[in-house]
């Protein structure tokens, strides 16, 4: 049986969507009969059953730290920001530097515990354990850096790119990884192919490691009181980032109504997760509408899965681009949900690839009658019939297993 270091920033669900593909990935590997021990930096102790899990405690002695406290204390107390200054100078903050030495100090700690592998795993644009195991090079020959999103920032395909303070000390970051680790991994072919043209060495030790379907056992949940199964109820569950404009959306959902009145109280559109960008337009609709709900925080990871299960239609909403590598961290529930997904966006995305060049409930996210055209179709489909009303793809269902997963590995050599 193989086995596997993991190192990951965060196994917490509740602090980001990175975080919770983490633990599906972990999970995974536990079900695909791995023998694993993770390392975090969540900074408080969190278990996985039957997976031992050390939480990492950060270095609060070191030069760093204390260098770390200046600047945060000249920030706040004096209102002098030196953090752009600095980045530009050393490419990261002394608070990242002191959160690589705690990880790897960590990590070369271990003893008792031989991995044939150690995977790393990050969230959001840090890649802490990737910056720690860059400092342990004798681990290098194990090492499977699992790069979740394109990086640098600048990286990213517009509208989502911008610079940042320190931009090419972060690509000598990622050059390195791309040099040192002996496979890199990423959730998408996409992503590994737009990475791959700015760093060669990806395309030659890359895998694809699609994030992870994971069975959750749901304990006693309260659902929303204006949540009703028996209706049909279009769910867009995540952040609405800026590039991600809901406005098209809500208003071919203001036009089904419009051609078929019963729709309105037949129907609901929901936003769970963060917009501040569009949070007072979103809420003002809101006010006007009944079965427009607006839902900005206070939902457990769950909550929020349930609620995908027993959703009509699941939403992935992304920016108006001419590409989107990412493989979104809730396309594996939307899947598992077995319930249609309604895919705004590029054609040119991960997403799109892998429900199908056919798909039919797709549309850009800025087509404002083609969204109304599907959302008529999907309606009129449910309606005549909810119980055939399924997504049936037991293809990606497979991909996203821990089945797969287990293929994956095991074809790496040794």
């Amino acid at each position: 049986m193989e086995k596997i270091l993991v190192i990951a920033e965060s196994i917490n669900v509740e602090d980001s969507s990175g975080s919770k593909a983490n633990v599906a990935f972990i999970k995974n590997l536990h079900e695909a009969g791995f023998e694993l021990m993770v390392y975090h930096y969540t900074r408080q102790e969190i278990q996985l059953n039957a997976i031992p899990c050390f939480a990492i405690k950060e270095n609060r002695r070191s030069l760093y730290f204390f260098l770390s406290r200046i600047e945060r204390h000249l920030r706040k107390t004096l209102k002098l920001d030196i953090h752009r200054p600095l980045e530009n100078l050393f490419g990261f903050s002394f608070t990242l530097f002191n959160d690589r030495d705690s990880i790897a100090k960590s990590v070369r700690e271990f003893n008792d515990f031989t991995p044939d592998y150690i995977l790393t795993l990050s969230k959001g644009g840090s890649f802490r354990p990737h910056q720690a195991l860059l400092k342990i090079p004798e681990l290098h020959s194990k090492w499977i850096a699992y790069m979740h999103d394109p990086y640098p920032m600048h990286l990213y395909p517009p509208p989502f790119a911008w610079v940042e303070a320190g931009q090419f000390k972060k690509w000598e970051f990622v050059k390195n990884i791309s040099e040192k680790a002996a496979y890199t991994a990423f959730p998408s072919e996409l992503l590994k192919d737009w990475m791959g043209s700015y760093f060669p060495e990806f395309l030659t030790n890359s895998i694809i490691i699609p994030h992870q379907i994971s069975n959750i056992e749901y304990n006693d949940i309260k659902l929303p009181e204006f949540f009703d199964a028996t209706k049909f109820n279009i769910l867009h569950a995540g952040t609405l980032l800026e590039p991600r404009d809901p406005k098209p959306l809500v208003n071919a959902f203001i036009k089904l109504a419009q051609k078929f009145p019963e729709s309105a109280v037949e129907t609901n559109l929901i936003f769970i997760g963060k917009s501040a960008n569009y949070q007072e337009w979103l809420q003002e609709k809101a006010r006007a509408l009944e079965n427009l709900h607006i839902v900005s925080g206070g939902l457990s990871y769950e909550t929020v899965r349930k609620l995908q299960d027993l959703a009509s239609v699941n939403v992935i909403l992304d920016a108006k681009s001419q590409i989107s590598p990412f493989l979104p961290g809730k396309f594996p529930h939307c899947v598992e949900a077995n319930k249609p997904i309604l895919l705004l966006g590029p054609e040119l995305s991960e997403s799109k690839r892998l429900l199908g060049k056919n798909y039919p409930y797709w549309s850009q996210v800025t087509d404002e009658n083609r969204i109304t055209v599907v959302l008529e179709q999907m309606y009129l489909e449910w309606k005549n019939g909810a119980e055939g009303f399924r997504l049936n793809r037991k293809d990606l269902e497979q991909y996203l297993s821990h089945g797969h997963l287990r293929k994956v590995i095991k074809s790496l050599p040794q």
